[in-house]
């Protein structure tokens, strides 16, 4: 679920959960290995035309309490696998990167989108983030995290560009190339150096994740509820109405 190749001394980890690369426990668990396994620049990108268009939640809703426990606790581990890897990370957005697509870009050191859409709708499915999906678009997004959590609302590249959750907006036959020459640029610098600086950078926001064991608790309390389950197949039919 996930393809692994190499260029320029960058790994390139490319999702594959056709068609919109939704976020399974599989992926998930596919995910967390593929970025322990790695070393060195990291290159993520999305196969064919989205990134990550966030929560497989037909597969969620369908798993029962046990898949919705195991799932939510992967999911934090997956974007802190991204997150704490000692090497350059560059998100090749490469279409739509929603809710948990959206955080899985923003584990990035750097983000590149070629067009599609990005944002944190969690609240319009009815589920509470997780501490480190937050806390990390907290420091990615800075003071418009909030805006974005709250208001659970997408917008387009140029836009994400303009608030400063991007570093550019690259055409799509260009973005995973573009990546992988930032990726290889910046493993050129001492490995020990930019994974000490990294890390030192990283440390209130692993500080705070560190102290969120309570919230945790809460948070997954409530994705594993019934409630939690009726809201999101709730969401779900509100969707196929609308295409139909």
């Amino acid at each position: 679920m996930t393809d692994l190749e190499t260029a320029d001394g960058v790994t390139i980890v490319r999702f594959d959960n056709a068609p919109v690369n939704a976020l399974d426990l599989d992926l998930l668990e596919v995910i967390i290995a593929s970025m322990r396994s790695v070393e060195g620049p990291v290159v993520l990108t999305g196969a064919g035309r989205s990134f990550s268009a966030g929560v497989d939640l037909r597969a969620l809703a369908d798993g029962g309490t046990d898949y919705a426990g195991r799932f939510v606790t992967a999911l934090s581990e997956a974007f802190l696998a991204i997150y704490d890897h000692p090497a350059p990370v560059v998100a090749a957005i490469n279409g739509h990167a929603i809710a948990g697509g959206c955080v899985l870009a923003m584990c990035a050191d750097v983000r590149l989108m070629s067009g599609g859409t990005i944002g944190l709708t969690e609240l319009a499915v009815g589920v509470p983030f997780p501490v480190a999906a937050l806390e990390i678009c907290r420091d990615a997004m800075g003071v418009t995290a909030s805006r974005a959590a709250l208001q659970a609302k997408t917008i387009d590249a140029d836009t994400a560009l303009a608030r400063g959750w991007l570093d550019a907006v690259v055409p799509g036959d260009e973005v995973v190339a573009r990546a992988v020459t930032i990726a290889a640029e910046l493993g050129r610098y001492s490995p020990a150096a930019f994974a000490a600086t990294k890390k030192q950078l990283h440390r209130p926001v692993r500080a705070a994740i560190d102290a969120g064991a309570a919230t945790d608790a809460d948070v997954r309390a409530s994705w594993i509820s019934e409630d939690t389950r009726g809201r999101i197949n709730a969401f779900l039919e509100s969707l196929a109405r609308g295409r139909s």
